[in-house]
C-alpha cells in the first residue's frame, strides 16, 4: 500500500509542478481528504466495492464544486483504479514532496504551557538554521509533560520533557 501511495503522490506532484499548481492542488487535496476523514458515510461510499465506479465518479462530481480540473481528473482516476482507500497516504506523500520542493519543514512543538511568540520564533529560527529550510511550527500544549519540550520533525522526535526524564530516573532506580 505504501509503495502504491508513493507512486500516485509522485505522479500528482509531477503533474501539478508542471502546471505550476503545487499549492492550490495541495490545499484542495487536503480539504477533500479532511472531508472524507470527517464523514463515515463518505468513506463507505468511496472505499466500498458495493458502489460502482460510475456511481462514485458521479458522486464526486456532485460533491466537489470549484476544484481544479487536474485534481478532479486525479480523483476520478483513483476511483477508476479502485485506489481511493490510499487517499490519506497519497495526501501525506504529496505534502511531503511539496515541503521538500519548497524547502519547508513541518515541526510540531509540544510544551506544558503556552509558549510566548519570541520563544517559538527562536526555536523555529534555530531549526531553520540547522536544516536550511523555512520552518512551519505547529504548537500544542500538554500539561502532562510537566515541563520542557517535545519536538517532532518528520519521523524524528526530540523529547526533552520533564515527564520523560522522571520516567528514565524511575527506570534506573528500579534497576539498581
Amino acid at each position: 500500500m505504501e509503495e502504491l501511495a508513493q507512486v500516485y503522490s509522485n505522479s500528482l506532484f509531477e503533474v501539478a509542478s508542471e502546471a505550476g499548481k503545487l499549492e492550490p492542488i495541495r490545499q484542495q487535496l487536503g480539504e477533500f481528504a479532511d472531508a472524507v476523514s470527517a464523514s463515515r458515510e463518505l468513506q463507505v461510499f468511496l472505499f466500498s466495492p458495493y458502489f460502482s465506479t460510475q456511481e462514485k465518479q458521479s458522486g464526486l462530481e456532485r460533491a466537489i464544486s470549484g476544484a481544479d480540473e487536474l485534481l478532479m481528473n486525479f480523483l476520478e482516476l483513483l476511483v477508476e483504479k479502485h485506489r481511493m482507500p490510499v487517499l490519506f497516504r497519497i495526501r501525506a506523500g504529496y505534502d511531503s514532496l511539496c515541503e521538500r520542493a519548497q524547502k519547508r519543514l513541518g515541526v510540531e512543538i509540544t510544551s506544558a504551557v503556552e509558549l510566548d511568540a519570541a520563544t517559538v520564533a527562536e526555536v523555529a529560527d534555530q531549526i531553520g538554521k540547522h536544516t536550511g529550510t523555512h520552518v512551519e511550527l505547529r504548537r500544542h500544549v500538554d500539561p502532562d509533560i510537566i515541563g520542557g519540550l517535545i519536538l517532532r520533525v518528520g519521523n524524528s522526535i526530540l523529547d526533552a520533557s520533564i515527564r520523560t526524564r522522571l520516567e528514565r530516573m524511575r527506570q534506573q532506580l528500579a534497576r539498581a
